[in-house]
């Protein structure tokens, strides 16, 4: 769930785009009444995926506010909390246990990425975007070794 959690602290989309990669691969019985089954959707994860291609474009865009703008905090909080929840109850815990932990590690990873990238751009002299894309491989790459751990 930290690791989620830390995901969608540096892009919102990240999150429940693992997390219904994962569900929708590895249905889990424990969802199926859930008010959560729908992130074991094959549909709902191909939707997330297009829609976080764009989350990769926005960001570079100069009119993108900064994520630590209170709506791109409650983004990316809400965003680790519903990755963290769908995965606590696919594997029986508490859905509110998952949902505080994704929460609160998205929040934590929202500034941490946020000063960290930007004293990266101001003691190197590189292009702010040119980070942000170094920090999308980074999401996707560990999205990528984190569903492939099922």
């Amino acid at each position: 769930m930290i690791s989620l959690g830390a995901l969608a602290g540096m892009r919102t989309l990240s999150a429940p785009v693992i997390t219904t990669h994962i569900l929708s691969n590895h249905p889990s019985k424990k969802l199926e009444k859930s008010p959560l089954r729908f992130m074991q959707s094959t549909t709902v994860a191909a939707v997330l995926k297009v829609l976080s291609v764009t989350e990769l474009i926005a960001d570079k865009l100069p009119s993108t506010p900064n994520r630590t703008e209170p709506a791109g905090v409650a983004g990316r909080c809400l965003s680790g909390a519903l990755a963290g929840a769908s995965i606590y109850k696919a594997v029986g815990g508490k859905t509110l246990t998952g949902a505080l932990i994704g929460g609160t590690a998205a929040i934590a990873a929202t500034y941490g990425s946020y000063y960290l990238r930007k004293s990266i751009v101001k003691a190197n002299h590189i292009a702010d975007p040119l980070i942000g894309a170094a920090e999308d491989a980074l999401v996707i790459g560990a999205g990528i070794s984190l569903s492939k751990l099922t």
